[in-house]
């Protein structure tokens, strides 16, 4: 109870204001905690502060991606990705195997066998031997098949073959710069004093060219093939190597008339009609084909052509002495190895001075038609 005296008057009043229970003053402990709790609602007020710009943008983003789906009539789809496609590069080509002419087949006969299997590039030299004549089992014909897309097929001239001449030989054998990517060396044809034959290679004519004739030809853009000569007697510009001997023994995948005349091919050992004679041909694929084999007259020798599977071929060099088909086991000519077992031959007989011209067959390089010389 307050209470309050007024002076000056004739009687004193009790004016007296009172509060009942009066409150006691705040403990230090309810303080501190209502100063946590300020403090923490000021700090949510600071939170909702920061995040009301984050929620409008996002608010903002949602009404204008349902604008943009509602304005076009349809669901938004997400947009297909298709993987790129991809073409497989097909398999090289690769020669069905050689139909065996005697029955029951040996092992591994008619079936070809990689030569270059030290070569990154595809396949180029396969080799296989079959027998040819069903009436003699004893002959055995040696058969190279040779991937013209991935070489380059060169011709040189020996010290004396093809014949007599004013002219640069050049090496008269492989260039040794070039023994890097050699991969095969084979006889050529006849001597020029045994049967006039056009011989162009280097950009030089050492023979004319003869009206007819079987030919093999690398052309300016890699293309090789075997033809009966139709143009001049100087190959034109598109021509960087030709080589001719005697008529076509096989044209359009058959024999020719001319094969029946074994006196037109060549004057044999002894004057016997069946020797060992050598052949070049041409599959459908444009791929070259040699074969070597004794006992042969001019007409079996294009019969083992056919069976080959060339569409196109002619002889080359005849007797005991010539067949010569050589194959390397590495890069740098090593390893030089006989695949026709021929005597009268060395493996080697190319990479120093050869008597008479060669074939030899490099690795291809891209751009390149030249032969190494």
């Amino acid at each position: 109870m307050w209470e309050i005296t007024r002076k000056g008057s004739a009687s004193r009043y009790p004016l007296a204001v009172s509060m009942a229970n009066p409150s006691p003053p705040p403990s230090r402990s309810s303080q501190m905690q209502s100063d946590r709790a300020q403090r923490q609602a000021l700090m949510r007020q600071r939170r909702q502060r920061r995040l009301l710009p984050l929620a409008a943008v996002l608010v903002l983003l949602v009404v204008v991606v349902y604008v943009a789906t509602s304005s076009s009539g349809q669901k938004s789809t997400p947009a297909k990705t298709t993987a790129p496609t991809t073409t497989a590069k097909p398999a090289p080509y690769e020669p069905p195997s050689i139909k065996p002419q005697i029955s029951p087949t040996l092992p591994g006969e008619g079936v070809w066998t990689v030569a270059d299997q030290w070569s990154p590039a595809p396949p180029s030299i396969e080799t296989t031997t079959f027998r040819p004549d069903p009436s003699n089992s004893a002959i055995t014909a040696y058969v190279t098949w040779m991937r013209t897309s991935s070489t380059l097929l060169a011709l040189y001239p020996g010290y004396k073959g093809p014949g007599e001449t004013t002219l640069v030989r050049g090496p008269e054998q492989v260039p040794p710069a070039s023994y890097s990517s050699l991969l095969a060396t084979f006889n050529s044809g006849f001597y020029e004093a045994d049967s006039p034959e056009g011989f162009y290679t280097n950009s030089t004519l050492y023979f004319p060219m003869v009206a007819g004739n079987a030919t093999v030809v690398r052309y300016a853009n890699g293309k090789v093939d075997i033809v009966a000569w139709a143009g001049g007697t100087t190959p034109g510009k598109d021509i960087e190597m030709a080589r001719q001997n005697l008529l076509l023994l096989v044209d359009n995948g058959q024999v020719t008339a001319s094969a029946a005349n074994n006196n037109a091919y060549g004057v044999t050992l002894g004057g016997v009609p069946a020797v060992w004679r050598t052949g070049l041909g041409i599959d459908a694929h444009g791929n070259l084909m040699y074969v070597a084999a004794p006992a042969q007259t001019s007409a079996s020798l294009a019969q083992i052509l056919v069976d080959m599977g060339c569409v196109r071929g002619m002889q080359l060099d005849i007797n005991p002495e010539w067949p010569i088909y050589v194959t390397y086991g590495g890069p740098g000519a090593v390893s030089p190895s006989l695949f026709v077992p021929n005597p009268n031959q060395i493996p080697n007989r190319f990479l120093y001075a050869s008597t008479k011209d060669f074939f030899a067959v490099f690795e291809a390089k891209p751009g390149v038609t030249a032969q190494p010389w």
